[in-house]
């Protein structure tokens, strides 16, 4: 009897069945996307997951315990090197099973089984939002928006008042500087050539005793 046994032994002895679906997650892995059967994606999904969950850690030995399921060297360096990077915040529910339809030789249940990250048509376009999903607190945010806006305007105001009284006050100064600087320069210019022009008198007189 399989009282409890959630497992689905897909029609196989343990060998087959674990030789199937290592060759499958490193098809998957090096492809990004297999096309199988309903009842083997699925199995294929609980197979898959905990190694790439695994190849997260990038030591020797998640390395070997890896490869002890995947038996093929190239799927292991492709799962650490480049997935680990892509799926590296992504925190479980790395793959996505679509259907396809039914198979016509024997009507199986078809479906392609895919990594998400791998998916362009799903991702392209889309901006990750960090969004909670409690709607409290959304009063508070547009008080807050609200606030802002007012204090800036006030802000701008003020900027725009203290412009307008400092431009009167750089003129006057101008004003009043020009004046003061012609009139040392007279003085200056008086001082220098009064005592030139009385000993040159001076000096005449004797050479002509």
């Amino acid at each position: 009897m399989r009282h409890a046994n959630k497992n689905n032994h897909l029609g196989r002895t343990a060998s087959h069945r674990d030789a199937m679906l290592s060759n499958m997650a490193a098809s998957l892995i090096l492809h990004k996307r297999i096309t199988t059967t309903l009842a083997k994606a699925k199995e294929l999904r609980k197979y898959v997951e905990p190694l790439i969950t695994r190849g997260k850690e990038d030591t020797t030995h998640s390395r070997r315990v890896v490869f002890s399921y995947l038996q093929n060297k190239f799927a292991v360096s492709e799962l650490f090197r480049e997935i680990s990077q892509k799926v590296g915040d992504r925190p479980g529910g790395y793959t996505r099973i679509l259907k396809t339809g039914f198979r016509k030789g024997d009507n199986a249940e078809m479906c392609i089984i895919e990594l998400v990250d791998y998916n362009e048509t799903y991702t392209a376009g889309e901006e990750k939002k960090k969004t909670t999903k409690t709607r409290r607190g959304r009063g508070k945010a547009k008080t807050e928006e609200q606030k802002s806006g007012k204090a800036e305007e006030q802000k701008s105001r003020k900027a725009e008042e203290q412009k307008t009284e400092e431009t009167p006050v750089a003129e006057t100064s101008v004003v009043e500087e020009a004046p003061v600087d012609e009139t040392s320069v007279v003085e200056e210019t008086v001082v220098e050539e009064a005592p030139v022009e009385e000993t040159s008198v001076a000096e005449e007189e004797k050479k002509e005793e």
